[in-house]
C-alpha cells in the first residue's frame, strides 16, 4: 500500500540521529542526505523522508504505490473532484528516477499525498 512517508521534523539533525539509532535494529540506515532532508530504510531504497519544517511545504507526505500508470492518473482525477488540489499533475519525474511515474495532491487538511508507480 505505502510507498514511502515523510515527516516535518523540527531539528533535523536530531531527527537524523533518533531514525539512525531505532531503525538500526530492524536493519535500516541512512542512505539519503541532502540540504533540508533525509532519507531512512533499506539500503538503496529509503522509505522514510524527514524535511527540514523550515524547508518544508506544508503537513505529513505519504506516497502510495500504484500498479501502472493508469492507477496514478485516476489517484490524480479522483483526488481533484472530491476536494484535493493538485501539487504535481501526473508525469515522469525522472530526477527521481528514470521510471518514477507519479502525481501530487494536497488533502482537505493540507497533507502532501502521492501515487507512484515505478514500472
Amino acid at each position: 500500500m505505502y510507498d514511502h512517508l515523510g515527516l516535518q521534523v523540527k531539528n533535523l539533525d536530531a531527527s537524523v540521529r533518533f531514525y539512525e539509532a531505532v531503525l538500526a535494529p530492524l536493519g535500516h540506515v541512512l542512505d539519503s542526505r541532502y540540504e533540508g532532508g533525509a532519507g531512512l530504510g533499506p539500503q538503496g531504497a529509503p522509505s522514510l523522508w524527514l524535511y527540514d519544517n523550515a524547508k518544508a511545504q506544508g503537513g505529513t507526505h505519504v506516497a502510495f504505490q500504484a500498479r501502472d500508470r493508469k492507477a496514478v492518473d485516476a489517484f490524480h482525477a479522483a483526488g481533484l473532484a472530491n476536494g484535493g488540489r493538485d501539487n504535481g499533475a501526473p508525469g515522469l519525474r525522472v530526477d527521481y528516477a528514470p521510471t518514477y511515474y507519479a502525481a501530487f495532491l494536497i488533502d482537505p487538511d493540507g497533507n502532501n499525498v502521492e501515487a507512484v508507480c515505478m514500472d
